[in-house]
C-alpha cells in the first residue's frame, strides 16, 4: 500500500503486525506440538511445473527502502517455500490461506495482487461476500469456497470501515473469542487511523513550508534583512505556547480572551497544531535557551507504540529482527542522502569554477577597453559568457543576465567585492518601443566617467568605504534598490507603507490615502492588497467628516478601477470586519461605504449581503449618526436594486426607520429613503396599488384599536410617510396622463411659479427632479391644467385612483379621529394642504372641495342636538378649514374660509352642539398671524349676531384667540368687542366674556388695558344686580384660580385675593347647599393654586388666612375630606406668622408644598421668590432643615 508522504523511518504497524502474525502462523503449522494438522501428504507448496516465482508477488511500484515497500505476501511465500528456486501457483497459495483460516494474510495477499494489476477471482469472490464474515447460529453455508474455522463464520466488524477494519490474526483452535475479536478489530482501526493522521500531518507540514509564493521567496532572498511573514502552522504553534504560558502564570482571563480570539484552534491538544514534530519546550525554556535552535531531524526518530498488550510480549528474536530491518532501511536512506549531497557539492564546485572564469574574462575585456583598473561586477548584473566584446562601438552591447530579483530593481549597493561603480561602455539607443513599460524593460546602460588613474581595486574599495552607507537594515535594503518598472514600484510601496503609516501624525494621515489606494489597485499579491485596504480602513482612529469623505472618495475610485469582483472580494470584507467597532466614527465609515460602493457591486451582492449588513446596523447600532448614515445608504441601495422580491423587506425597513426615536434618522428617512423607495415602487407599479394602500390600512387599523386611546406617535409616523409620497404620486399622475405623449420641448416653455409647489424637504422630493427637468415639468403642468379644466379625467387611471379611492378614504379617516387632539388635527391639516398645493388649484376646486362640501352640509339637521354626534362636530371641520381652504390666499379663498367658519359657528350654536370642532379650527388658524384679522372678522360677526347663543359662542372664542394676538389688536379689536358683549342684555353672554377678560389679565402688560379689564371685572363683583348670579360667581372664581398665579402681582394682591376673601365669607351664609358646595369647591381649587405664589404678611393676615378659615368652615360641613387639608394649610400659615424672628428670608410661605403634591422644582423656585434683595440670605435656602 502506498505510503504517501509518511516518514520512512516510521514503521507501519499494520504491515509489521501482519508480517509477524504470518510468521507465527507458519511456525504453528509446522510445529508438531501444536496439535494442529500439518501439511497434507501432497504438499500444496511443492513447486509445480507452471508455478510462478515468488518475486511476482512483489508490488511493482515499491522502490523505497521503507518497510511498506516489502511485500508481506512475498515474505509469506518465502517463509513457506522449501527452496528458493521453487515456484508456486498464486491461486494455490490463496486456496491454502483461506483453507487454513489465514484470513488477514489472504487479505494482504489480495491487496498486493490488486496493486500489481493481477486480481485473483477466488480472493475477490471471497472478500466481496458478506456471508463469510457473519456468525450464524444455524448450519453454515455449504459453499466450497468458504472454509469455516472451528467457530464458524466470523462476526462482521461493528465499525463503519470495510474489510480493512477486520483483524483475523486472533483466532486459534480453542473456540469462539468474540470479545477478543472485537478488541482486535478496534485496535487495528486505531492504528490505521493514527497512520492516516500522521500522513496527513506530514502533508500539511510540507504544504505549509511551501506556502510562501515564489515571488516572495525571491524577494526575501534578494533582501535577507526583510523578515519572512509568519506561516500558518508557525502561528498555531506559537499560539499554543502562549496560551500554555498564560495558564501556567495564572493569567486566566487573558487566556480565555486569547482562546476566544483564536476559536479555530484547540489549545487542549498539541496535535491540533498540525505539525509533524514533537511538542517544543514551553516559552520560558525557549527564552532561557534563546540561542539554541531546534534539534536536527537527523537527531530525532518517530517511534510508533502500539496499544495491544499482545504486541508488547513479542519475543526478543522478533524485536531484534525488526530492529535490524529498520536499521538497514535507515542506512540505505542515509547513503542515498549522502550521495545526493556529494552530487550537489560537485555541482557547486563546477559553478564556482565557471564564475571564476567569467570574472576573469570580464576583467580581461575591461582592460582592453579602459585604462583604469576595472572593478568586479555583481553577480546579479553579469553578462552572458558569450556576450560580444564591447570594444566595438558600432555593435550594441548584449543585455545583462537577469539578476536575482528578476530584474525588478537596480541594485546600487554594488558588488560584494567592491563598491566602485563599473565603467559602462556607451551603446546605441534601443529600437523604437511603443510602450513606456517596454522602455523600462530595455534600459540603456548608464555611462560613468572614469578617471585616468591606476589605483588598485583594493585601494579604491578601501577609499570608498569611508562613504558611510547602510544597507543592513530593512530601510537600507529598500533604499539601496531603485525600482525600474511600475510593478517593482508597486511591490516596494506594498512593503514600505505598513511601516510608514504608524509614524505619520493622525491629523495628516489622509495624505497617505492616494498612495495606499494606488498600491492596493496595482499590487499583484491578494494578501498584500488586503493588508493595504485594512490599513486604509484603520488609517485614522476616529475619522471626522472630512477624513471619512476622503476615504470614501478613494474607495469609489478604487471600485471604478478594479471592477465589481474585486470590490466584493477586497473592500466588502473590510466593511464587515468593522461593523461592530467600538468607535461610532468607524461604524459610520462602514455605513457610508456601503452606500458609496453600491453602484459598483454585483447586483446579487447589493440585494443580499449589503442589504443584510445595513439592516443589522439599523436594528443594533446605538449611535444616531450611524443609523442616519445607514438609512441614507439603504436609500442608495433602493435606487439600484432590481429584485422585486425585496419589496417587502424594503417596506419593513421603512417602517422600522420611521419608528426610530432619533429625529435625525426620521428626517433622513423622509428626505432620502422614502423618495428612493417610492421611485422603485413606481417602476414596479406598486405605488398606487400596494405601498399607499398599505399605509392607509395601517392608519385605519390604528384608529380602530385606539377608540379608548389613540397612539398619536404611530399615526404621525404613517401619515408623515404618506405625506412624503405625495410628490412621487403626482409624478405618476403626470407621467401616466393622456397628454404625456403630446408633451414637446419646443417653442416657448411655460414658466413654473415659484410658489406652485410646497418647499420640498430634499431635492429628491422635488417634482422637477423626479420628472427629469423643470422644462419637462413646465410643459406637463400646462397640459395638466388644460386637461383638468376642459377635458376631464376620463381614461386617466392614475388620476381616477386619486379622486375615487384615495380622497374618499382619507376623508373617512378624518371623520374618525379625535377632534380634541390638536396633534392629529395639525398632522392631517398639513397633509391635505400639501396634497392640494401639489395637485394644483384646479384640482383642489374641482375634486377636493366638492367631496368635503358634500359631507359638510351646513344645516341644523346635520347635527344631533342631543348627543352632538354629527359631521360638524368631527375633525372634518378643522381639517377642511385649515388644510383645504387655506391652500390659496386670494380674496375669493379668504371669503370662502370666513363664510365657512361663520356658518359653522352659527350652526353649532343654534344646535347647542359641542364647540370642539370650532375651537380646533381657531387654535390651528390662530397659530399663524396671517389669519388673525380673518378670525377677528368671524368673531365680530358673532358679536353682532341676533342670536344670544351665537354671541355666547363668539365670547368664548375670544379666549382662544387672545393668547396669540398682539397687544395692538387686543386693544383695538378684542377689548372693544368684549366690552360690547359685557353689556349684552343676556346675562349668559356677559358671563361668557369673563374667561376672555381673565386671559387678557394673564397675557397683556399694558396698564391702561389692564385697568379697563379690572374695572369690568369689578363691576361684575360689586354691582348689586350680580349678587345672586351663581353662574357668574362660579366663572369668576374659576377664572381667578386659572390666571391668578400668572397674572400681574399687583392685580393679584389688590384685586384677586380680597375678592376671593369676600366670596368665601359670603358663601358661609349661603342657604342653598348645592350652590354652597359648588362655590366651596371652586374656592378650594383657587386657594390651592394661589398658595404657591408670593404672599406678603399683610395679605396673609388680612385676606388669605381669613379666607382659608371661611373655606374650612364650609368644608367641615360639606366635604370633610377637604377639611383636613385646609386645616393643615391654616396651621402652617399660622406657624409662619409666629416665626417672624427668623428673618425676611422666610418671609413668605409655600403653604401647599407638601399638601397638594407640588414638585421639587416649584418648591425651589418658590423659595427663591421669597428671598429679599440681600445676597447674604441666599445661603439660607440651601441649609438643611432642623
Amino acid at each position: 500500500m502506498a505510503a504517501g508522504n509518511v516518514n520512512p523511518f516510521n514503521l507501519s504497524d499494520s504491515d509489521e503486525e501482519a508480517e509477524q502474525r504470518l510468521d507465527e502462523a507458519i511456525d504453528t503449522k509446522r510445529s508438531p506440538s501444536d496439535g494442529t494438522p500439518g501439511p497434507p501428504p501432497g504438499n500444496p507448496f511443492s513447486p509445480p511445473a507452471d508455478a510462478e516465482p515468488p518475486a511476482l508477488l512483489l508490488s511493482s511500484n515499491r522502490t523505497s527502502p521503507s518497510v511498506e515497500g516489502i511485500s508481506v505476501s512475498a515474505t509469506a511465500a518465502t517463509a513457506m517455500a522449501g527452496s528458493t528456486d521453487t515456484r508456486l501457483s498464486v491461486d494455490l497459495i490463496a486456496s491454502q490461506l483461506l483453507r487454513d483460516q489465514y484470513i488477514l494474510t489472504a487479505l494482504e495477499f489480495h491487496t498486493e495482487l490488486l496493486e500489481a494489476g493481477r486480481e485473483l477471482p477466488r480472493l475477490r469472490d471471497y472478500f466481496s461476500n458478506p456471508g463469510n464474515f457473519e456468525r450464524q447460529s444455524g448450519t453454515p453455508p455449504a459453499s466450497k469456497d468458504q472454509v469455516l474455522g472451528p467457530g464458524g463464520p466470523l462476526n462482521r466488524a461493528g465499525s463503519i470501515s470495510t474489510l480493512d477494519s477486520l483483524d483475523f490474526a486472533r483466532y486459534s483452535d480453542d473456540g469462539n473469542r468474540e470479545s477478543d475479536e472485537r478488541v482486535a478489530v478496534l485496535e487495528f482501526e486505531l492504528r490505521k487511523a493514527k497512520d492516516t493522521i500522521q500522513a496527513l500531518r506530514a502533508n500539511l507540514t510540507q504544504a505549509a513550508e511551501s506556502e510562501v509564493s515564489s515571488q516572495e521567496r525571491k524577494n526575501f532572498k534578494s533582501s535577507p534583512e526583510i523578515q519572512e511573514p509568519i506561516r500558518s502552522l508557525e502561528k498555531r504553534a506559537l499560539n499554543f505556547l502562549v496560551n500554555e504560558y498564560l495558564l501556567k502564570s495564572d493569567y486566566k482571563l487573558s487566556a480565555i480572551t486569547f482562546s476566544d480570539e483564536n476559536d479555530d484552534q484547540d489549545f487542549e491538544l498539541w496535535d491540533d497544531v498540525g505539525l509533524n514534530i514533537p511538542k517544543p519546550p514551553d516559552l520560558l525554556h525557549l527564552y532561557r535557551n534563546g540561542g539554541c535552535g531546534p534539534p536536527s531531524p537527523r537527531d530525532t526518530v518517530d517511534v510508533a507504540v502500539g496499544g495491544d498488550s499482545a504486541e508488547t510480549n513479542l519475543n526478543s528474536q522478533e524485536q531484534q529482527r525488526k530492529f535490524d530491518l529498520q536499521q538497514q532501511q535507515q542506512t540505505e536512506v542515509v547513503q542515498e542522502l549522502e550521495y545526493q549531497i556529494s552530487l550537489l557539492s560537485s555541482e557547486k564546485d563546477s559553478l564556482a569554477e565557471q564564475i571564476r572564469k567569467l570574472q576573469s574574462e570580464i576583467q580581461t575585456l575591461r582592460k582592453s577597453v579602459s585604462s583604469p583598473p576595472p572593478a568586479p561586477l555583481d553577480l546579479g548584473s553579469q553578462p552572458r559568457p558569450d556576450a560580444p566584446s564591447s570594444s566595438d562601438p558600432s555593435q550594441p552591447q548584449a543585455p545583462p543576465q537577469p539578476p536575482l530579483d528578476n530584474g525588478q530593481y537596480l541594485d546600487i549597493r554594488g558588488s560584494s567585492d567592491a563598491d566602485v561603480p563599473p565603467a559602462v561602455v556607451p551603446s546605441e539607443p534601443p529600437t523604437q518601443i511603443t510602450t513606456h513599460h517596454a522602455k523600462l524593460k530595455t534600459r540603456v546602460p548608464i555611462q560613468f566617467d572614469q578617471p585616468n588613474r591606476k589605483l588598485s581595486p583594493a585601494f579604491q574599495q578601501a577609499l570608498l568605504s569611508f562613504c558611510k552607507m547602510s544597507s543592513d537594515s530593512r530601510l537600507g535594503a529598500e533604499v539601496s534598490r531603485i525600482a525600474d518598472s511600475e510593478e517593482s514600484v508597486t511591490l516596494m510601496l506594498g512593503r514600505c507603507l505598513p511601516h510608514i503609516v504608524p509614524n505619520v501624525l493622525l491629523a495628516k494621515r489622509e495624505e497617505l490615502i492616494p498612495l495606499i489606494l494606488c498600491t492596493a489597485c496595482l499590487h499583484p499579491e491578494p494578501k498584500e492588497r488586503d493588508q493595504l485596504l485594512h490599513i486604509l480602513f484603520n488609517l485614522i482612529k476616529r475619522p471626522d467628516d472630512e477624513q471619512r469623505q476622503m476615504i470614501l472618495t478613494g474607495c469609489v475610485a478604487f471600485a471604478r478601477h478594479v471592477g465589481p469582483t474585486r470590490v466584493e472580494a477586497e473592500l466588502l470584507p473590510q466593511c464587515w470586519e468593522q461593523i461592530n467597532h467600538k468607535y461610532p466614527e468607524r461604524r459610520l465609515l462602514v455605513a457610508e461605504s456601503c452606500g458609496a460602493l453600491a453602484p459598483y457591486l454585483p447586483k446579487e451582492i447589493r440585494s443580499s449581503l449589503v442589504l443584510s449588513m445595513l439592516q443589522q446596523m439599523l436594528t443594533e447600532d446605538k449611535a444616531d449618526m450611524v443609523r442616519e448614515a445607514v438609512v441614507k445608504s439603504l436609500a442608495i441601495i433602493m435606487g439600484y436594486i432590481d429584485d422585486p422580491d425585496k419589496y417587502p423587506q424594503g417596506f419593513e425597513l421603512m417602517l422600522l426607520s420611521l419608528g426610530d426615536p432619533s429625529e435625525r434618522v426620521v428626517s433622513a428617512i423622509h428626505q432620502v429613503f422614502i423618495p428612493a423607495f417610492a421611485a422603485w415602487t413606481t417602476e414596479l407599479g406598486f405605488l398606487q396599488s400596494t405601498l399607499m394602500p398599505a399605509l392607509l390600512s395601517r392608519i385605519e387599523k390604528l384608529l380602530k384599536q385606539g377608540e379608548h386611546g389613540l397612539d398619536e406617535h404611530k399615526l404621525h409616523m404613517f401619515l408623515s410617510a404618506l405625506q412624503s409620497l405625495i410628490p412621487p404620486l403626482f409624478s405618476v399622475v403626470l407621467q401616466n396622463a393622456p397628454f404625456t405623449s403630446r408633451a414637446r420641448l419646443q417653442g416657448d416653455i411655460p414658466a413654473i411659479e415659484v410658489t406652485r409647489f410646497p418647499r420640498p424637504a430634499s431635492p429628491l422630493q422635488d417634482v422637477a427632479t423626479i420628472i427629469g427637468s423643470r422644462e419637462t415639468l413646465g410643459v406637463l403642468l400646462a397640459l395638466y391644467d388644460h386637461q383638468l379644466e376642459h377635458e376631464g379625467t376620463t381614461g386617466w387611471g392614475s388620476m381616477l385612483w386619486v379622486v375615487n379611492q384615495l380622497l374618499p378614504q382619507l376623508i373617512d379617516i378624518v371623520g374618525r379621529i379625535n377632534v380634541t387632539s390638536s396633534t392629529c388635527v395639525h398632522e392631517f391639516s398639513r397633509f391635505f394642504w400639501r396634497l392640494c398645493r401639489t395637485f394644483g388649484k384646479i384640482f383642489t376646486n374641482t375634486k377636493v372641495k366638492p367631496q368635503f362640501q358634500e359631507i359638510l352640509r351646513l344645516s341644523e339637521e346635520n347635527v344631533d342636538a342631543l348627543t352632538g354626534d354629527g359631521i360638524l362636530t368631527k375633525a372634518t371641520v378643522p381639517i377642511y378649514a385649515t388644510g383645504v381652504l387655506t391652500c390659496y390666499n386670494q380674496e375669493d379663498d379668504r371669503k370662502l374660509l370666513v363664510g365657512f367658519l361663520e356658518d359653522v359657528m352659527t350652526t353649532l350654536s343654534l344646535s347647542h352642539a359641542p364647540l370642539d370642532s370650532l375651537k380646533a379650527s381657531f387654535i390651528e388658524l390662530g397659530a399663524n398671524p396671517v389669519y388673525h384679522e380673518l378670525l377677528l372678522t368671524v368673531l365680530w360677526y358673532g358679536v353682532v349676531h341676533t342670536s344670544a347663543l351665537v354671541r355666547c359662542t363668539a365670547a368664548r372664542m375670544f379666549e382662544l384667540l387672545v393668547k396669540g394676538v398682539n397687544e395692538t389688536l387686543v386693544a383695538q379689536r378684542v377689548v372693544p368687542a368684549l366690552i360690547t358683549l359685557s353689556s349684552d342684555p343676556e346675562i349668559s353672554v356677559r358671563i361668557s366674556t369673563i374667561p376672555a377678560f381673565g386671559t387678557i389679565m394673564e397675557t397683556v402688560t399694558q396698564k391702561e388695558l389692564l385697568e379697563r379689564v379690572k374695572m369690568q371685572l369689578a363691576s361684575f363683583l360689586e354691582d348689586p344686580q350680580y349678587q345672586d348670579q351663581h353662574s357668574l360667581h362660579m366663572e369668576i372664581i374659576r377664572t381667578f384660580g386659572r390666571v391668578g398665579p400668572n397674572a400681574e402681582p399687583r392685580f393679584r394682591d389688590e384685586f384677586v385675593l380680597p375678592h376671593l376673601h369676600k366670596l368665601a365669607l359670603v358663601n358661609n351664609s349661603q342657604t342653598a347647599e348645592s350652590k354652597r358646595i359648588d362655590i366651596a369647591t371652586q374656592l378650594f381649587e383657587a386657594y390651592s393654586a394661589l398658595s404657591c405664589c408670593f404672599i406678603s404678611e399683610e395679605l396673609m393676615v388680612n385676606h388669605f388666612l381669613p379666607g382659608l378659615r371661611c373655606l374650612r368652615a364650609d368644608m367641615e360641613q360639606l366635604s370633610p375630606e377637604h377639611e383636613g387639608i385646609l386645616s393643615s394649610m391654616v396651621r402652617e400659615c399660622e406657624i409662619k406668622l409666629e416665626n417672624r424672628g427668623l428673618g425676611d428670608a422666610q418671609g413668605s410661605v409655600s403653604i401647599a408644598a407638601s399638601l397638594v403634591g407640588e414638585d421639587a422644582k416649584t418648591k425651589f423656585l418658590s423659595k427663591m421668590g421669597q428671598l429679599t434683595t440681600s445676597g447674604a440670605m441666599l445661603a439660607n435656602v440651601f441649609q438643611r432643615k432642623k
